[in-house]
């Protein structure tokens, strides 16, 4: 099934060079990457119009970078010595004049944290456009943010770079590789857009916008069908066969999940409990511990008149003689003598049982006191 260029969205990119240098510098980034940029809006469409404006005398290490990314660079000198350029003023109108001539550009992206941009946005808007706002997120304004149909943090398209391509398993050449990343970038990036249905077209089509390059006879395929059907049998990804066109639908992409359980020997999402469960309570903690320190007391079975500790001794001391009496009461049968009994009754049933400091008071106490009678 081909897929309709009505749906596809085309975009412009207007950058104002200046405001980001400004920001990236204050978050200290070491360098702007305009790459990150480029290949996060291709994940929405087509790239038609590139342009960024700045006085590049002063910004020349950009030059040769946005150059190779096929980027208008639009000069724009300062007016004096430590004053502002008209950057914003001309980005201004080469948008409302795209906006105007280019009816099929039918998003525009403002790559700054200006607030002087709002009213431009606000215009785009009622032209029937769709407004994506970029920038660093510590130099943004709010009033820009909020007034974007959506808005794209650097530091966020930063993450995604730092995040390994999962090694696909099998002993797939490295040549192979390539090829299976590209197509679960593209397949993600495609569900990141809220795509109903990834038809296979749909999908090729979002790989030749990441890579113009890329041909599936490259890699030793007579058809992408055959790519997808290797494909879902190395588990990369699940195909399902539309029955009225005969054209394949991709549902999922599992190879990060399964390359990450793979390596735990657990299923993901079920490993945070037990660590801030460490983290609270200092220790490894236990179930069965915690269950077996509940059997010490059933609830309902009453005590002996001898049990019951004298006024003033403490919760410890209670807790003492009370499990020293329980082997009497028959509780439990076949349970453990333990040197050290935990805390009585069922408010503490929890606490960590086998303490040799209070244990060996608690017994040199007793051993000190005169029995009671039973």
């Amino acid at each position: 099934m081909a897929v309709s260029t009505q749906d596809e969205q085309r975009l412009a990119l207007f950058i104002d060079f200046e405001n980001i240098a400004i920001g990236v510098r204050d978050a200290h980034y070491r360098k702007f990457d305009i790459n990150l940029v480029l290949e996060r809006l291709l994940d929405k469409g087509k790239l038609l119009s590139k342009k960024a404006y700045a006085d590049w005398s002063r910004y020349s290490d950009y030059k040769r970078s946005f150059h190779e990314a096929a980027i208008e660079l639009i000069e724009v000198p300062q007016k004096s010595v430590g004053g502002k350029n008209s950057a914003d003023i001309r980005l201004v109108v080469d948008a409302m004049d795209m906006s105007f001539q280019k009816e099929h550009i039918n998003c525009f992206v403002v790559c700054s944290g200006d607030s002087d941009f709002s009213p431009l946005v606000s215009k785009l808007k009622e032209n029937n456009k769709y407004v994506i706002g970029l920038g660093v997120k510590n130099s943004t304004s709010e009033l820009l943010i909020e007034n974007c149909d959506e808005f794209i943090f650097y530091e966020d398209l930063v993450r995604v770079q730092q995040r390994p391509m999962p090694v696909l398993a099998g002993g797939v050449p490295e040549k192979l590789q390539d090829c299976f990343n590209l197509l679960v970038d593209s397949v993600s990036a495609l569900q990141r857009e809220n795509k109903e249905v990834l038809w296979g077209s749909m999908v090729k089509e979002t790989m030749k916008r990441k890579k113009p390059s890329f041909n599936e006879t490259y890699y030793g395929f007579r058809s992408f069908s055959h790519l997808l059907e290797d494909a879902q049998r190395r588990g990369i990804v699940a195909l399902r066969r539309d029955q009225r066109s005969g054209s394949y639908i991709i549902e999922d992409v599992g190879a990060a999940a399964k390359t990450e359980a793979a390596a735990t020997g657990e299923p993901v999402g079920e490993r945070k409990a037990e660590p801030e469960a460490e983290a609270a309570n200092g220790a490894r903690p236990s179930r069965r511990r915690r269950g077996r320190g509940g059997r010490g007391r059933r609830p309902g079975v009453p005590t002996a008149a001898g049990d019951r500790p004298e006024a003033g001794a403490s919760g410890a001391d209670e807790g003492d003689e009370e499990g020293e009496e329980e082997p009497e009461e028959g509780a439990i049968a076949n349970e453990p003598e333990s040197p050290a009994p935990s805390a009585g009754g069922e408010a503490k049933a929890a606490a960590p049982p086998e303490r040799p400091s209070f244990s060996l008071f608690s017994w040199l106490k007793r051993e000190g006191e005169p029995r009671k009678p039973s």
